[in-house]
This record gives C-alpha cells, structure tokens and sequence, in this order.
C-alpha cells in the first residue's frame, strides 16, 4: 500500500473517530425525529455543524494537502452508520420515530458542509505552518548575494 493511500485512510479513520465520539459526548441523535419541536436544540446544531468541522480539521490536518477533499467522508461515513444501526439495530425511544430519509439526507449534506468548512480551514493551517516553514529553510540556505 501507498504511504499516501495508508496516510488518507488513518486520516479517515481519524476524523469518524472524532465525530462519533462528539457526537456521543453531546448525547445527541440526529437520526431520532421528534418533530419539528426538536430542530429548536443549540445542542443538535453544534452537532450539525460543528462537530462535523473539527472533524474536517483534523482530516486536513493528518492527511495534509489534499484533505478538504477528504473531509467530506468521515461526517457521512458516521451519519450512515448512525441511521443503519437505529433503523436495524437500536432501539427507537418512546415519543420519537426514525428522522424521514429526506430531512435525514438534507441534515447529512449540512454536515458534510461543516465538513469541507473545517478541511478547507485546516488545510489554510496546514500551508501557513508547512509552507512558510518550508520557504524559511530554503531562503535561509540559498546563498546570498551582495550588491
């Protein structure tokens, strides 16, 4: 296997990690519908959007140049995942049903854009700390020339 192939699949690997285990530390479960009542939540909107960000960061950042396009998976790999387990496997709670699958892809496409929101910022972090370090020992050992 290709370093760079071993290199984006610990990155993908990586950043389901970090959005399940956000999910599971905010307690919520997108995939549960209870109405509309239940969108008012600022705890299931950071876990839309933010929680799908710092995913992506962290996807750009072990991955390096590159990983905005990987950052897009790991929030649908865990939304999938989430939504086979409740529907084959989980038990649903009381006063709640399976999200309906079109407001369940339109939540999944809005993580996906939290997503690509954190893999383009990691990977601006990824060029200002490598790049520039990278343009510093390359000047510093060009040899200099006097006037």
């Amino acid at each position: 296997m290709k370093p760079r192939y071993a290199l984006g699949s610990a990155a993908l690997m990586i950043g389901s990690a970090v959005n399940y285990f956000g999910d599971r530390l905010l307690g919520v479960q997108m995939e549960l519908w209870q109405g509309f009542s239940g969108l008012t939540s600022a705890v299931l909107w950071i876990d839309v959007f933010i929680v799908p960000f710092i995913a992506g960061i962290v996807v750009a950042w072990v991955f390096g140049q590159g990983g905005k396009w990987l950052c897009y998976f790991p929030p649908f790999i865990v939304r999938c995942v989430s939504y086979a387990h409740l529907r084959y496997l989980g038990e649903i709670p009381a006063g709640t049903t399976l999200i309906p699958l079109g407001w369940w892809g339109f939540f999944v496409i809005l993580a996906i854009e939290g997503a690509a929101f954190g893999g383009i910022m990691g990977e601006v972090f990824v060029k200002k700390i490598y790049k520039r370090s990278a343009q510093a020992k390359l000047a510093s050992s060009a040899p200099q020339r006097r006037p």
